[in-house]
């Protein structure tokens, strides 16, 4: 997979739902992108299987029956698989949350973690009372930082040992994206 599918300059991706079905796809993604993956995500450890996936999918779905976790597949038209994005670290009494992505390593510098997150936080926006949806990054991770500055996401604070990093507490960016007035 060398490059996504661009449409007037913005790749052509959507976000659906995991599927059960999204375990092969989601692991051999992560299995090309471990070496990326590994030093932003905690997640990504070397002994990462499919029993893991399988685990983050079906964690992915009682999460959105439960209305705690809003978690898409990145797909292109072929329903080819680049990454997941998705709404976490849900505080429903307070209007707040996480917006993550990746994307796997053929298809980074694309656009396609920017787009995806546009289309999170847009589904956020009309599916939820959310108010605020947060991006952190470490402070050395500039992809991450980059897609948030290109969302338009504004850049609140910089919080000292927000994330742990290979076990190490360290500084990371808060962007903010806030539901329009």
């Amino acid at each position: 997979m060398k490059s996504a599918v661009m449409t007037n300059s913005r790749p052509a991706i959507r976000i659906r739902p995991y599927t059960r079905d999204d375990a092969d796809v989601m692991l051999e993604a992560v299995d090309e992108s471990r070496v990326e993956l590994n030093r932003w995500m905690p997640w990504c450890e070397p002994g990462y299987g499919r029993a893991d996936a399988l685990e983050w999918i079906e964690m992915t779905i009682v999460g959105r029956e439960k209305g705690t976790l809003f978690d898409f597949a990145i797909v292109d038209g072929h329903g080819r698989y680049f990454g997941g994005a998705g709404i976490n670290q849900i505080r429903a009494a307070e209007g707040v949350a996480n917006v993550g992505y990746w994307v796997r390593s053929s298809a980074t510098g694309a656009g396609i973690a920017v787009a995806a997150a546009r289309q999170v936080i847009d589904w956020g926006i009309a599916n939820t009372r959310l108010n605020r949806f947060e991006i952190v990054a470490a402070v050395e991770n500039r992809r991450s930082q980059r897609v948030a500055e290109k969302l338009g996401a504004v850049r609140d604070a910089v919080l000292r040992k927000r994330l742990l990093v290979d076990g190490i507490a360290v500084d990371a960016v808060l962007y903010s994206v806030l539901r329009p007035d």
